[in-house]
């Protein structure tokens, strides 16, 4: 039997302050974040703490190739929008497309256990900065 880990003041911050944010931010800005109430916190806590929930699956650790990952409150497969001006990620409310994942599988003989699927493209925010956009 898995031995549950428990819940640490450290960790429980660190998930309050993911669910209290739709931005997805990442590792530095969670421990800027914790330094407010836990001034003492070093980054290798939040981390360590980061990686212990996404492996419990209370969180969910976002990369996109970048040099650094951004991590979502929201544990549940849903789909996300990536702005390719500012590089805010946003939550899109669509349904699942299991589908999907039986096509995938009967067409490979593979087991699909999730799947993940970003849109890129340009926020309402930076289509407005954009030149020319708005005359169109």
């Amino acid at each position: 039997m898995v031995k549950p880990k428990r819940m640490t003041r450290q960790k429980k911050l660190i998930l309050e302050i993911l669910r209290s944010t739709d931005t997805h931010p990442t590792a530095d800005w969670i421990y800027e974040q914790a330094r407010k109430q836990i001034p003492d916190i070093s980054l290798g806590t939040v981390y360590r703490n980061l990686n212990n929930l996404k492996q419990a699956r209370e969180i969910m650790e976002l990369n996109y190739g970048s040099t650094f990952s951004r991590y979502d409150g929201n544990p549940h497969n849903h789909y996300h929008f990536v702005c390719d001006g500012c590089g805010r990620v946003f939550d899109l409310d669509l349904p699942l497309l299991n589908n999907l994942e039986r096509e995938v599988e009967s067409r490979t003989g593979m087991q699909v256990t999730r799947h993940r699927l970003e849109f890129y493209g340009y926020c309402p925010d930076c289509r407005q900065k954009q030149p020319g956009e708005a005359e169109q």
